[in-house]
């Protein structure tokens, strides 16, 4: 099967190259203004040119209007939309709607329970992403560097198409594979050597323990 992996919070040429030399299947640009990874959509624009035909551009948004929307998908045409907020299912359809794009849908998670949540989005979300919950006090909906107990995603319904995401790095993403077996997998504060500054040295590390633990597993 073949394994989706987001490298998101791109901002730099360099981390763009990386995460596509190292094989990224969505590379992510994050429209939240109090995230350090905040890219303006004339910039992401820029950036995106590079994954054309190798990668999908993937816009991350929260609880965004449809004017900065408007703004965003004008300037950058992405290939699909991330809503990473607290956006309902019915907003879920408007965006969808309005774009004609396919839309993820993220949610927090931590233990098993969580997971009923996904049930009213289930045929109006195009993906799921499940992220760690926010550290209370966090502004930050995602990209936290918290992890959870990725064991309980095997608990899904074989038919759900989602990205594991939330505390990986090169050390565990192993762990994560084994354990959770999904169908893909989203990266951001891992693969930095500060908040907002991806490391193209780190980048390469994780993809390298990507294939490590995909090799290890086949044999």
């Amino acid at each position: 099967m073949a394994l989706d992996i987001k490298i998101c919070g791109l901002k730099t040429d360099g981390a763009m190259a990386a995460a596509l030399a190292g094989g990224a299947s969505h590379v992510g640009f994050i429209f939240f203004a109090k995230s350090p990874r905040y890219v303006e959509p004339a910039e992401a624009s820029r950036l995106r040119q590079a994954a054309r035909g190798k990668a999908k551009a993937v816009a991350v948004t929260v609880d965004a209007s449809d004017a900065f929307l408007d703004e965003i998908v004008a300037a950058m045409q992405p290939d699909m939309l991330q809503l990473h907020g607290s956006e309902t299912p019915q907003r879920v359809a408007e965006v969808k709607a309005r774009y004609g794009l396919p839309v993820m849908k993220a949610l927090s998670v931590s233990e098993a329970a969580d997971l009923e949540r996904i049930k009213p989005f289930v045929g109006v979300a195009d993906h799921f992403l499940f992220d760690a919950k926010p550290p209370k006090g966090s502004e930050l909906p995602g990209g936290n560097g918290v992890a959870y107990d990725w064991r309980i995603l095997t608990g899904l319904d074989a038919g759900v198409d989602y990205m594991l995401s939330g505390g990986l790095n090169a050390a565990n993403v192993g762990d994560a594979l084994r354990l959770a077996n999904p169908p893909g997998i989203d990266i951001s504060s891992g693969v930095e050597s500060a908040p907002g500054v991806k490391d193209p040295a780190l980048i390469e590390q994780f993809f390298r323990a990507v294939r490590a633990a995909r090799d290890n597993r086949a044999a």
